[in-house]
């Protein structure tokens, strides 16, 4: 069985989005992450695989993520990589393959989720690459710690230092069609107003 791993940041106020709450400011930065995080909900639950979800800051029972269909859990203390590890360390004792998503690609759609499930079958790893250098998607079948070693961290290395690091390991990968994270106000803009018809 597979499962989805889906990192996401507590919608609080002057927490989330703070590049765009730069140019938006604070209150819009928050609506807009809250209409990517019922995305990134309808997404994952259109798909028919196991959900752990991973909050950033507490765990919310009370939230529209319902526990009979999402695993839910605290993100472990450290940086990025160090999270990510130990999720799909934890992950893949349970599972057979684990793909992980956060909540900041408003294009992202089950059929890629999907695509990236069912390339793990024939490729070690599957990584969906964002225009800017990082990857929206990492999919693995067995754990690697190396991929989340060493890595500049929100940064435009951040994709190709992950490509060296599966040479190292001599293992097949598979890129996913390249999508851009909202992270500013051009890419809201351009890749992500279609999400305002999205109620919350």
């Amino acid at each position: 069985m597979a499962v989805l791993i889906i990192f996401i940041k507590n919608p609080i106020l002057g927490k989330v989005k703070t590049r765009l709450a730069s140019t938006l400011g604070d209150q819009e930065a928050l609506r807009i992450y809250k209409l990517l995080l019922q995305h990134t909900r309808t997404i994952s639950m259109s798909i028919d695989v196991k959900r752990a979800l991973y909050y950033s800051d507490s765990i919310d029972e009370t939230d529209n993520w319902e526990q009979f269909y999402f695993s839910k859990k605290l993100q472990p203390q450290g940086a990025l990589g160090q999270r990510m590890a130990v999720a799909f360390q934890k992950q893949l004792k349970l599972h057979d393959k684990a793909v992980i998503i956060g909540s900041d690609c408003a294009n992202l759609s089950p059929e890629i989720i999907q695509e990236a499930l069912n390339k793990l079958d024939q490729h070690d790893f599957v990584i969906g690459p964002t225009f800017d250098g990082g990857y929206y998607l990492l999919g693995m079948k067995h754990y690697h710690s190396s991929l989340f070693e060493n890595i500049e961290w929100s940064t435009e290395k951040v994709l190709p230092q992950t490509l060296e690091k599966i040479a190292s390991l001599e293992k097949s990968y598979y890129l996913l069609p390249k999508l851009s994270d909202i992270d500013y106000e051009k890419d809201w803009l351009e890749f992500g107003k279609h999400l305002d018809n999205q109620a919350v």
